[in-house]
């Protein structure tokens, strides 16, 4: 599996403060995965160490006053074109950051073929809506893939790559099996 980690949970030292947030259970989970490490805020031109920053009525700022908004956005933008043009399976963002925590939820949904773009592109618009609602971010903040998979292959692609090794962090089971 490829797994996208914010680097500060990885022990990179590049907090606002010049630290990390190196978290053992990250570590024991990514362990024999493909890890590709990201901070968006050092992706987006800020430097280690930099003056907090928060997110003020929809606008990051500093403690000083100043925005910092273009930054944040286009880093994260950096990194969801990296997680697509990696092709990542899971990503795995610091909570508590104004970058990871509030700025790019990002959701793959895999299906059968046979579905028109119209209904995609509708599916994807409601699913955005419902996850920033639930989450409480902006919709323009929420990125949708949709992925055809024919249904001779969803075992092998879907089934035993995805749904079986990450039962643990199914908050929705199948109620089917492919066995």
């Amino acid at each position: 599996m490829k797994i996208m980690v914010s680097a500060c949970l990885l022990g990179h030292n590049c907090k606002y403060n010049g630290g990390n947030n190196y978290s053992e259970k990250v570590a024991a989970y990514i362990k024999g995965h493909e890890v590709i490490p990201v901070c968006p805020e050092v992706e987006g031109g800020l430097p280690v160490p930099r003056i907090p920053c928060e997110i003020v009525n929809g606008i990051i700022t500093n403690k000083k006053g100043e925005s910092k908004d273009k930054e944040f956005r286009s880093g994260a933008e950096k990194c969801l074109q990296k997680a697509i043009t990696e092709k990542v399976d899971l990503v795995i963002l610091q909570s508590r950051s104004p970058s990871c925590g509030g700025i790019m939820p990002h959701i793959e949904i895999k299906c059968f073929t046979g579905r028109t773009e119209e209904k995609k592109k509708e599916c994807a618009e409601r699913v955005a809506e419902v996850i920033a609602e639930t989450l409480g971010c902006k919709t323009k903040s929420v990125s949708v893939a949709i992925k055809d998979i024919p249904e001779e292959n969803w075992k092998e692609q879907v089934w035993d790559k995805s749904i079986v090794p990450d039962d643990q962090y199914l908050y929705k089971r199948p109620e089917y099996t492919c066995d």
